[in-house]
């Protein structure tokens, strides 16, 4: 990365970033389309190859590349409080909108043949919403045949072994045959400086990545803390992730579903509704921490009686901290160590693997639960080949998508009554 021109305040990175954060629709690839037109071309922050270097450094590593981006680019203008400021601007408006998704799901969710619709076409979206990231991440990510077979091999471990241990070790088993059997994808030259992170900082930021990672499952193990359990299913989701904000869903699924801390329905409607709002889709977790501890719910009332002190803002609080962290922690660990690890080829040639493994466990959150959740009759599945029509071959944005869907939702239930 260029050295840049001029230092601002985390006052200013802040209200730049919240601006992006209420208007920032689209999903993360539109969200580095803002934040060049923002600032390299409008606020010239820093220029075209620094900005190009540090995404390229992004979507190299786990975890949600607009937001490591943007708290990158934070850090550089104004040091770690604008790193901070940063990543709240981004991230505050849609985790606030997703929170109050859940509380009002949780109170009137049950109350009326209207909005049990609407959480219903939510479902639909989702359908539609994760058909498109396959395809898009299978063209982007699956470009040969060893590739998609390396997927499809992800797939069926993840269908066969339903679970958190079976996707890791899809991804673990993608690693090891990327490494030995794929070529390294290529990478950009660099003109990285470190982006003002000090070799010493780098490596506390990985001492303390690989301990939570390592030590987190381990202590909620033997725990009675339901915040440590809930700490420990965020924070490897957020860990896990590569190549795309949606490849968390599943990663989450096993998480918060699997356990009994929500039920499935409730799951996909928060997911369904994320498409709706701006900023990261990582948010989806404070509506998720907020419906871990609400009532709504009698079938999961024993299994959540633990979480009190989990309840509503500060679980999603609790939650939104644990997923987005070890992405933080992973980008300033690579930081000041970029050049080197591109010229790893070994390296790089895991990651292909891991990516196309990725595909596969998207994929088979696309088959379950996502489509056996949501698609319970004929009617269910054109309406969401109608949306996955739109969104593929007519292009509407997400947010267009979810109106429509709510919209025949509603339809559908004025009819039904």
């Amino acid at each position: 990365m260029a050295n840049q021109a001029s230092r601002g305040g985390a006052i200013e990175v802040f209200g730049a970033f919240l601006r992006l954060g209420l208007t920032s629709f689209g999903g993360p690839i539109a969200h580095l389309g803002y934040f060049r037109d923002e600032f390299v071309a409008r606020r010239r922050w820093l220029d075209e190859r620094a900005y190009a270097d540090l995404v390229a450094l992004c979507q190299f590593l786990p975890g949600p590349a607009s937001s490591q981006v943007g708290f990158a680019i934070g850090l550089r203008r104004a040091g770690w409080p604008g790193a901070l400021a940063a990543w709240l601007g981004f991230t505050l408006p849609s985790a606030l909108l997703m929170v109050l998704f859940a509380l009002g799901l949780a109170r009137w969710g049950d109350s009326g043949a209207m909005l049990s619709a609407v959480a219903h076409a939510l479902k639909l979206v989702a359908v539609a919403i994760v058909a498109q990231a396959v395809w898009a991440m299978s063209s982007a990510l699956c470009p040969d045949l060893p590739r998609r077979l390396l997927a499809l091999l992800a797939a069926v471990v993840v269908l066969a072994w339903p679970g958190a241990s079976a996707q890791i070790l899809a991804l673990g088993l993608c690693a090891l045959i990327g490494w030995r059997a794929l070529a390294a994808v290529p990478m950009p030259g660099s003109a990285d400086d470190g982006g003002g992170v000090s070799a010493r900082a780098g490596w506390i930021a990985l001492g303390i990545f690989i301990a939570l990672l390592v030590g987190l499952p381990l202590a909620a193990a033997v725990s009675e803390q339901p915040a440590v359990r809930v700490f420990d299913a965020f924070y490897r989701a957020g860990a896990l992730v590569f190549g795309g904000g949606h490849v968390v869903l599943p990663l989450l699924q096993a998480g918060v579903v699997e356990p009994g801390w929500m039920s499935e329905s409730t799951f996909l409607a928060g997911y369904g509704a994320a498409q709706a709002v701006p900023g990261p889709l990582f948010t989806f977790a404070a509506y998720l921490g907020a419906a871990i501890g609400a009532a709504g719910d009698p079938a999961l009332a024993g299994q959540r009686a633990g979480f009190g002190a989990l309840a509503s803002w500060a679980g999603a609080a609790w939650c939104l901290f644990a997923v987005f962290l070890p992405g933080c922690l992973v980008l300033v660990a690579a930081l000041p160590s970029w050049q080197r690890l591109r010229e790893r080829t070994a390296l790089r040639a895991a990651l292909a693997g891991v990516n196309a493994g990725v595909v596969g466990v998207l994929l088979a959150a696309l088959v379950d639960p996502v489509s056996t959740a949501a698609l319970g009759s004929s009617v269910d599945v054109l309406v969401a080949a109608l949306l996955l029509a739109l969104l593929l071959r007519w292009r509407w944005p997400p947010l267009a998508v979810v109106a429509l869907g709510i919209a025949v939702g509603a339809v559908r239930a004025s009819v039904a009554a």
